[in-house]
């Protein structure tokens, strides 16, 4: 599990400090053990400051989870930066967002951290406690008590503030300390003059009560435990008796009120409940400690040592605790030899594979085979087909072209069975601002991260879940990648519809869309180069012909008034070149020219139309289609994997929609009789742009459902 240990030390990191500062320190030293003991835990672990950019790194580190899978959870020891109830911040924080953590939430924080409301929760619940006071200004008359006795911030911990006083001269002095340091109401308890009880709690429904733990003061000093000693700065030592050598009777009361007082503020995972038991036998409840320290002489780690639990046995069962109250009690383990749901075991081996998957992006995106770097091309496929080899797949000659176009396939082959189609070239010119890697809490983004490196990543790891299982050599799969993608798939494309024929259902690897759709049904697209040649003129003079520029411009308006939504087509130009002589206007002028149209016989009219716009009074010209990407039609069988892959999506929460869509891609090559399928990768945008991005949730849902639907394929 990814576990975050959250902590407040030196961070100042808010919008405005103001207001009552906290005093509370956690020590690097006790940071250190948290992070180490749950690392020998098999967790991995980070630790972060409590402060305003928490949520933004916790979501760097764990981000959201799909159906099923168990979210990260916080180690909470943060104390807060300022402010009132300064425990519950940072639970606050976390119920907010929605991440589980470790130790009590916000209400009991809150209960536990006002001693007064503390003591009026155990009076109402029949627990013994001393009798106490308020003072709410220096001015407040003097209680009626009997002296000696203690004197305490009203909403503090770590014993801040906490003096004997055995008059009220001293009484004055000690409140007016707390009312101009702490700023707050002063508690004033009668002192019980006895033995200090410390009883530690350690999990849920109800509370493990550890043994109580005494602390012996010796004869320096008051017989009260005060900040100074807390610290190592009273100059004298503190001991720890455990268990208290109070009795068997006392014991088991001591560990009954602990237990008692947990429950009725609403503790969670842990607490540490101080008592004092008088020379009669009585014991009386000081306060909860809700937090309780994991320093390494504390008494909550005394009394969990006696029971044989050391601090990483301690650390470690209060996740578990937490674990089994959000997520419920875990399942037992399988008995040996009984089968498991392949589901689960799929399930289980990508989302335990987060990071791994998101490195291996990484290591795609920063790496370069951009269309036009025949160099990179050449790594790509190196790369390609050492992980098809490690996977147990072979090349597949028949439809491989080592200059374009490479296919592998399992022992059964595809024949009959699942093709998936992608590109290793990142379809950008080499000349184009290109992103390195980079993740923010939602999107990951890089250079061709959409339109190539996730969907690779998705299939890899698609496939290494089937290979863990020992089913991925028992199904009829292949994988066909092509490098040409930024020229129009002019070279690959007869291979890749012989490939395609061959397949009973085809897999584009293409990304999805926003929106979390894939799709069913694409446009067809031709590019044309439209070029016009005049004379070479100087500017000003005139002749019969119109130049070549506003020859051109005029045609090209003229074309895209032909554009229709109605007969879904349409014409767009997408690049303007001229070429001039000095002092002269352009004399050459080249257009390129985009049309996207639904089926090849509207293209032909579309063309037709086109040269029927242009006649023979202007400059010579030329209309020459340069490709031509055929449109994916939508078919019924198309429609029924579309369905059997929705049915799947639906079974874990993942929302998968189909569509159509104007640009073109390699589906637009798969005979009609096949199945086929286009955007299953991961959900991106800004694609071809240097901002092109996936998004992180999606690339772990596709990655899980293709891998589900290969398990259902060969069943």
């Amino acid at each position: 599990m990814k576990i975050a240990v959250v902590y407040n030390r030196e961070s100042r990191n808010v919008i405005n400090l103001f207001g009552l500062p906290n005093k509370e320190k956690i020590g690097l030293q006790t940071i250190k053990r948290v992070t180490d003991a749950l690392k020998k835990g098999g967790h991995q672990v980070t630790a972060l400051e409590g402060d305003k950019d928490l949520v933004d790194r916790l979501e760097h580190f764990m981000p959201r989870v799909v159906k099923g899978e168990r979210p990260g959870m916080v180690f909470n020891v943060s104390y807060g930066i300022q402010g009132q109830a300064r425990y519950t911040h940072v639970p606050s924080i976390l119920e907010m967002v929605g991440i589980p953590y470790v130790a009590s939430g916000p209400l009991a924080h809150s209960l536990a951290l006002d001693k007064v409301v503390t003591k009026m929760i155990l009076c109402q619940h029949g627990l013994p406690t001393p009798d106490f006071v308020v003072l709410d200004s220096p001015g407040t008359p003097v209680p009626g008590l009997k002296y000696p006795l203690i004197v305490k911030p009203k909403n503090e911990a770590v014993s801040f503030g906490l003096k004997i006083v055995r008059n009220e001269s001293e009484l004055r002095e000690a409140a007016g300390v707390i009312f101009d340091e702490y700023r707050q109401p002063v508690l004033v308890e009668q002192y019980i003059d006895g033995r200090e009880i410390n009883v530690g709690l350690l999990g849920n429904n109800p509370p493990e009560a550890l043994p109580p733990v005494e602390l012996v003061f010796g004869k320096d000093g008051p017989a009260i435990y005060t900040f100074e000693d807390k610290t190592g700065t009273s100059g004298r030592g503190i001991s720890h008796a455990c268990p208290a050598s109070i009795g068997k009777e006392l014991n088991d009361r001591s560990q009954e009120l602990a237990v008692r007082a947990f429950t009725a503020l609403g503790c969670c995972d842990c607490a540490r409940v101080d008592m004092r038991l008088d020379k009669d036998g009585n014991l009386y409840i000081l306060e909860v400690n809700s937090l309780p320290s994991l320093g390494e002489h504390g008494s909550y780690l005394v009394g969990a040592a006696h029971v044989g639990l050391d601090f990483m046995a301690v650390v470690n069962r209060l996740v578990e605790a937490a674990s089994a109250r959000y997520f419920g009690t875990p399942e037992p383990p399988k008995l040996d030899g009984e089968p498991i749901d392949p589901a689960r075991r799929v399930f289980s081996f990508i989302t335990q594979r987060r990071d791994e998957l998101e490195r291996r992006l990484k290591e795609w995106t920063d790496f370069s085979s951009h269309t036009a770097d025949p160099i990179g091309i050449q790594e790509a496929v190196r790369r390609v087909r050492r992980l098809f080899e490690e996977l147990g797949m072979r090349p597949a000659q028949a439809f491989t072209d080592e200059r374009v176009a490479w296919t592998w396939e399992t022992a059964q082959s595809f024949e009959g069975g699942t093709l998936f189609i992608g590109h290793l070239d990142v379809p950008s010119d080499l000349g184009s601002p290109a992103q390195m890697f980079r993740r923010d809490p939602e999107w990951l983004y890089g250079d061709g991260i959409g339109s190539s490196r996730a969907p690779l990543v998705m299939l890899e790891f698609a496939l290494r879940a089937l290979r863990s299982m020992r089913q991925l050599r028992r199904l009829p799969v292949g994988v066909l990648y092509y490098a040409d993608e930024g020229r129009d798939v002019r070279y690959s494309a007869e291979i890749i519809r012989a490939a395609a024929t061959r397949a009973k259902r085809v897999l584009v690897l293409r990304p999805g869309n926003l929106g979390d759709f894939m799709v069913t049904q694409r446009r067809g697209q031709r590019n044309y180069r439209f070029r016009a040649v005049g004379g070479s003129l100087r500017p000003g003079k005139l002749t019969k012909k119109p130049e070549a520029l506003r020859w051109m411009w005029n045609k090209l308006e003229a074309f895209s008034q032909l554009t229709s939504r109605e007969k879904r087509v349409s014409l767009s130009t997408v690049d303007l070149k001229t070429e001039t002589m000095p002092m002269h206007a352009p004399h050459r002028v080249t257009a390129t020219i985009l049309a996207t149209y639904p089926d090849a016989h509207v293209a032909d009219q579309l063309e037709d139309q086109m040269r029927a716009l242009l006649d023979k009074k202007g400059p010579r010209w030329e209309l020459d289609q340069i490709s031509d990407r055929p449109p994916m039609k939508e078919r019924r069988a198309t429609i029924q994997l579309a369905k059997k892959l929705t049915r799947i999506a639906e079974e874990w929460d993942i929302t998968l929609k189909r569509e159509s869509s104007v640009w073109p891609s390699v589906a637009g090559l798969v005979p009609a009789k096949t199945a086929c399928l286009c955007g299953i990768g991961p959900v991106a945008r800004d694609v071809g742009t240097p901002h092109e991005a996936v998004q992180r949730i999606s690339l772990v849902q596709r990655t899980l459902l293709l891998a589900e639907f290969l398990v259902r394929e060969g069943r």
